[in-house]
This record gives C-alpha cells, structure tokens and sequence, in this order.
C-alpha cells in the first residue's frame, strides 16, 4: 500500500501508460473505427450539446460535431495531454480538454454522452464516481451511451503475460476494469440511470502485421510492464507471443487476433423525471 492509501496495481494503473497519439492513430485506428457504430447509436441530432468521455485523438468527437451542426455543442474529454494535443492538432469544431473522467464537471448540461474504449480504464472502486459525474452532466432524459471492454475481454493475452511476468520473478495484477452486463447494469442504475440496452459480444479483433501483439502490448501495456528495463521488457513480450503464436497468430496472413469483448450500453439520465 502506497501512502496515499492507493493499492500499488491502482498507481500502476493510473500512472505507467504512456500515450503516443501518432501510433495510436497508425497502428491501432480499429479503436475508432468499431466506435463508429456507436455514433450510430447515439444519433446525436442538429442543436444538441454532447460530451465525448475518454476521446482519445477525437475521431468520434468530430463525427459527431458534424452531425450536430453549428447550433449544437461538442467537447470530448481525456485523462490523456498527449491525447488532446492531437485531438486539437487534428480537428477544428469540436472544443477539446484535458480532464478526469471522475471530476471533470461541467457548468451547462448535455442532452448526450458519448464514451468509447475509455470507461474499462477506471478502476472499479471509482466507476461510481465517473457515472455520478455523467449524471451530473446531463439534463433530465439525456442518453448515455458507451462501449467498453466486458469480462472476460482480451483474457488471452492478458493471462499470458501475467504468466510471463511471474515467471521472470514480477508480480502483477489484472490491470483494467472488465465488468459483466449484470454488475454494470446495476451500478448504473445505482447512479440514477435508467438502462435500456447491454449486452456483451465477442469482437475478435485483428492486430495486423508481425508486429501487431508486439504493437498492442506497447500501447497498451504500460500497466502490465511499468518499471521493467528495457531488455526485460522486450524478452516478456517475446515470450508472450511465444506463448500465444499457436492460438492468435495466423502466419499466412501475419495477423494477430485479439480476444476482445466489449460491454455496449445505453441509459437514459433521471428517465422519471422527463
């Protein structure tokens, strides 16, 4: 236990990812690519206010900016400066800052929340105090709807470098938040939302080139390798593949298959009161 009270895994967590927005964008675009389908969802209409929550380089955001016109309103929100340097660097219409999914408040309310990809990044002991702050943010009947990784998401890959790790001597834990449909829905409904769709699904997700579990885990995996040197880093990866190279790896294509599963969910804020 660190002084501040925190569990080391938590700190880790939090603190050890380091986000490059240039190979997230090359390498990993499929994060908002599959989000698109999630705009769909919100069918965000002309005039309407929406936060994007966790908008990474603010592809989504932008989409949705143009879908809701010059009379709407759009802000995307990310933990991430570098994020939201490239976010700001990349589009012009929607306004982007720098803010914690847990306390970033806000002044004027949404009629909609959009988060993708972000919301498994929040511990669970904190989950109820990014969804009181949705709340907060948006008026009477407005919609929340978010993806995020579901249990048992990318539980390949992550059971393999645990695995790795503790047999290089390196004690790690689970690092994200994969919740289950039913423990979701009810912290949801916890915070005040009425829910009108979940549902988890299995979304195999393709990491292409040689490199693309090489590539995942450097993006990814900070939470899991944080403070390893370099060397050491490079021989657990190397050693995850080896472990994962029969079941996720096709050679005649190069590709990597990542288990992803992701929880889909959409809520409406104070459902009783509109």
């Amino acid at each position: 236990m660190s002084d501040d009270g925190r569990d080391e895994a938590t700190n880790r967590r939090e603190t050890a990812n380091r986000w490059d927005a240039a190979d997230y964008d090359a390498d990993h675009g499929f994060v908002h690519e599959y989000g698109r389908s999630l705009v769909d969802r919100l069918d965000p209409k002309p005039g309407e206010r929406v936060l994007d929550l966790g908008c990474g380089t603010g592809h989504l955001t932008a989409e949705v900016a143009a879908a809701v016109g010059n009379d709407g309103a759009v802000v995307g929100i990310d933990r991430s400066a570098e994020m939201v340097a490239a976010a700001r660097e990349e589009h012009d219409a929607p306004t982007f800052r720098q803010a914690d999914a847990r306390t970033f408040g806000t002044e004027d309310p949404f009629d909609a929340v959009l988060s993708n990809a972000a919301l498994h990044w929040v511990p669970g002991s904190d989950q109820a105090d990014v969804l009181a702050q949705v709340a907060d943010a948006l008026r009477p009947g407005g919609r929340f709807v978010a993806e995020m990784g579901g249990v048992g998401n990318v539980d390949r890959v992550v059971t393999a470098t645990l695995a790795e790790l503790a047999e290089r001597g390196h004690d790690r834990d689970h690092p994200w938040y994969f919740p289950s449909v039913g423990e979701y829905a009810t912290r949801l409904e916890n915070a005040g939302f009425e829910v009108r769709l979940a549902r988890l699904f299995d979304r195999p997700t393709d990491l292409d080139g040689p490199d693309g579990l090489r590539n995942w885990l450097g993006m990814f995996g900070d939470s899991l390798l944080a403070d390893l040197p370099d060397v050491e880093r490079t021989a657990v990866v190397d050693g995850v593949a080896d472990r994962l190279r029969e079941e996720l790896y096709d050679a005649e294509s190069e590709t990597w298959t990542a288990d992803y599963r992701r929880l889909r969910f959409e809520a409406v804020a104070d459902a009783t009161e509109n």
